[in-house]
């Protein structure tokens, strides 16, 4: 048996008016996902834990079969695991984000325009970081530069007593009553007043402003945490795998659960990511012997946090047509006994352009065992309509999850 997860980020929504009323997932032209919903299992888990922040941290270690409330110490030590950085149990690390502000106000006046500064690439951010690095940088204060615009920094013995805001949770809000907050949060703040006379005149950001492109004219700092300690993928399910996604954040969960980390050329973490390769990633890997893939795809995310609806929807078609059709269609060739599991992390309201902790919507697809729901699809209301009619299908912890989609016992029991 080979086990499949597809995780479309931030995929779940809400109704949308300009869709006709429909969500994404259900405006979307989706033949291989509707096809596994016609003969699977189709629930809702809740992935995001009372009280804990819905972020694509506690919620991918959740589906991943990681309870947050006990394995979560911070989202960017996972970033930094991903990165190769080495981490001592009194490092305290952190996102740092390279964002656009609004240019005119002084800097707890401006608005966040951008968590992403437009998209900047990691060629360009890399430049940006280094020159923060530069000027900010020391023994205590380590800047690391990652992904796009997924950066972190590391402090020395730092403290552990944060607010910190994601620059994603405040788009095209004053900043005022989001800046750093904790004991020593005069640090921070000033870190990023000083990165914005840094950044407006680097050669990069002279560069974008000419091209019509919004600067990287501020780092933002958040998401703090310490060294994680996962225990292992292959302890827990008996099964050696591998993940497929573009950032670092999955990388790093994946790294420290155990198991493999495959780089993609082209993957981007957006919209205009290799959704072929991805597939093509997932199949390598399972030709060779892994047992379990993890394809995360950020895409339909970003498109939530940039209110993009037809890009959101597009993300999603994609995902259908050129990862989990090519998959299923390689394994059946093969005759390779499958699951799929199909699930978002947590809902990226378009209306709302962050993160919600409402439960999401799972389908379990199993090739030489198919279910007969001509009627159902994979969306969110027909999640909840399946999970009303028999209620062992709602996954409270979803950490569970996991575990039910490995167990065929536990399959079974729901699918009677």
């Amino acid at each position: 048996m080979k086990y499949v997860v597809v995780l479309g980020d931030g995929m779940a929504d809400y109704p949308v008016e300009s869709l006709g009323n429909k969500t994404p997932l259900q405006a979307a032209v989706t033949p291989a996902i509707d096809y596994m919903a016609k003969h699977g299992i189709l629930g809702l888990a809740k992935t995001v834990p009372a009280g804990m922040p819905p972020g694509s941290d506690t919620a991918n270690l959740a589906v991943m079969g990681y309870n947050p409330a006990v394995y979560y110490s911070g989202r960017s030590p996972f970033e930094a695991a991903s990165m190769g950085i080495p981490m001592k149990s009194t490092d305290i690390t952190f996102r740092c984000n390279l964002v656009t502000l609004s240019e005119d106000e002084p800097y707890e006046e401006k608005t966040m325009l951008d968590h992403s500064a437009d998209e900047i690439t990691s060629e360009e951010a890399r430049a940006l970081i280094l020159a923060i690095s530069e000027k900010l940088g020391s023994e205590v204060f380590r800047f690391y530069p990652g992904f796009g615009y997924r950066h972190v920094l590391v402090w020395d013995k730092g403290p552990y007593d944060w607010r910190l805001i994601p620059p994603h949770d405040i788009l095209e809000k004053k900043i005022t009553d989001y800046m750093p907050a904790g004991s020593h949060s005069s640090v921070l703040e000033r870190m990023m007043k000083e990165s914005c006379s840094i950044l407006i005149e680097h050669p990069v950001n002279k560069s974008r402003i000419a091209r019509g492109l919004r600067p990287a004219n501020s780092i933002w700092i958040w998401g703090e945490g310490k060294k994680p300690a996962l225990s292992s993928f292959y302890d827990k399910y008996g099964l050696r795998g591998t993940v497929i996604s573009a950032v670092d954040l999955i990388k790093g969960i994946g790294k420290c659960a155990g198991l493999e980390s495959v780089e993609v050329p082209g993957a981007t973490g957006n919209i205009h990511t290799n959704f072929k390769g991805k597939a093509e990633a997932a199949l390598n890997a399972l030709k060779r012997g892994q047992d379990f893939v993890y394809i995360h795809i950020e895409a339909p995310d970003e498109c939530g946090h940039r209110h993009e609806v037809d890009n959101k929807v597009r993300s999603i078609e994609l995902i259908d047509r050129q990862i989990i059709k090519p998959i299923m269609d390689e394994l059946n060739r093969l005759g390779e006994d499958y699951r799929m599991l199909v699930v978002p992390d947590h809902p990226t309201p378009l209306v709302l352009r962050t993160h919600t902790s409402e439960p999401v919507p799972y389908l379990i697809f199993q090739s030489s065992d198919p279910k007969n729901h001509p009627m159902q699809t994979y969306d969110e209301a027909s999640a909840l309509k399946a999970s009303s009619k028999n209620t062992s299908l709602y996954i409270e912890e979803g950490f569970r999850l996991m575990d039910r989609f490995l167990d065929t016992e536990k399959l079974q029991e729901v699918a009677s």
